[in-house]
């Protein structure tokens, strides 16, 4: 296994092979829903998800809150994406689609692809599970995701759940992304053990979900302008290297009355320009594994190779 710390190799914005998006756009844009499934009663023997605010069984808040999502807030954000004409990316808790036939039949139909995001949004799920047991979790993942939707899963995104050798295992399980890292603005490669797996940037930031957390509502104004302004930057930048703009949306949160103009609002500004790549996670990661992935791998070594004869930089973990 691959130790973390060499996970992702560290390769300079001002040196790294120029990206050229389709069509010549300059940015990327994918917009991730997170449609979660909360318990109100998990098993009792399952941990529940670290980063979830602590509550007794039934935790009451925390499943009305994603109950809104998906019998309210979703129909109504579904509208304002439909109208931009965005095909999404659904960070998904895979016990929606069997709980929920009415919102994974909305998704199917408009063709959108789906990340892991755990079966439940209120479990740890991998975090207690040997490897051999890790490794059919995701195995299970995938065949659920199909024989449900008919869709293929290419990959994940489980913030609170990861181990260390998940990587590895879902990179061995035929995935191709992981967009649990935050730590670029464009797809870069992750070294596994076995095969050939991407990061494609997930927002930490432009996230509906943290300004809801911490009840308040009026940095919303805040979100739009974060939005504008990142896409702006990027949009500017991409004129020479393609850069990706992720967006992260839940439905119980931007699906309010009172923020759903925001989402229109962002849409708005972001679809009016030219050279905008609206695309999935999974259409990024395909695009980039088939026409980038190995020159950057092939241009990393060669950027290690002064270092690794000079003794500075280690190899990779056994």
């Amino acid at each position: 296994m691959i130790s973390l710390a060499r996970r992702i190799d560290y390769l300079p914005l001002n040196n790294r092979p120029k990206i050229r998006w389709p069509n010549k756009a300059r940015v990327a844009f994918w917009v991730i829903p997170n449609v979660e499934f909360y318990e109100l009663m998990p098993p009792q023997k399952v941990r529940r998800l670290a980063i979830e605010p602590v509550s007794p069984d039934p935790d009451v808040q925390g499943n009305v809150q994603r109950d809104y999502g998906n019998r309210v807030g979703f129909w109504r954000m579904l509208q304002v994406l439909d109208k931009y004409r965005v095909r999404c990316t659904v960070n998904i808790n895979l016990g929606v689609l069997e709980r929920l036939p009415e919102v994974r039949d909305a998704m199917v139909e408009r063709n959108w692809d789906f990340c892991f995001h755990g079966f439940y949004n209120t479990r740890t799920d991998p975090k207690d599970l040997s490897e051999d047991e890790e490794r059919t979790f995701y195995r299970d993942a995938i065949a659920t995701l199909k024989r449900t939707t008919g869709k293929q899963l290419k990959g994940v995104n489980v913030i609170g759940r990861a181990t260390e050798r998940m990587p590895d295992l879902i990179a061995e399980a035929g995935l191709i992304y992981n967009a649990d890292w935050f730590h670029d603005d464009q797809p870069t490669p992750i070294n596994v053990t076995k095969g050939r797996l991407v990061s494609v940037p997930y927002a930490s930031e432009l996230n509906d979900s943290a300004l809801v957390l911490r009840n308040r509502p009026w940095e919303l104004d805040h979100l739009l302008q974060m939005c504008k302004d990142q896409f702006d930057r990027l949009y500017a930048e991409g004129a020479d290297n393609g850069m990706v703009m992720c967006l992260a949306i839940h439905p119980w949160a931007i699906g309010s009355p009172h923020r759903i103009n925001y989402l229109d609002r962002i849409l708005d500004y972001v679809m009016g320009h030219d050279g905008v790549w609206q695309t999935t996670a999974d259409d990024i990661a395909e695009y980039y594994l088939a026409n980038y992935y190995d020159e950057v791998v092939a241009h990393i070594k060669k950027l290690a190779a002064p270092q690794r004869s000079s003794g500075i930089q280690e190899g990779r973990d056994a």
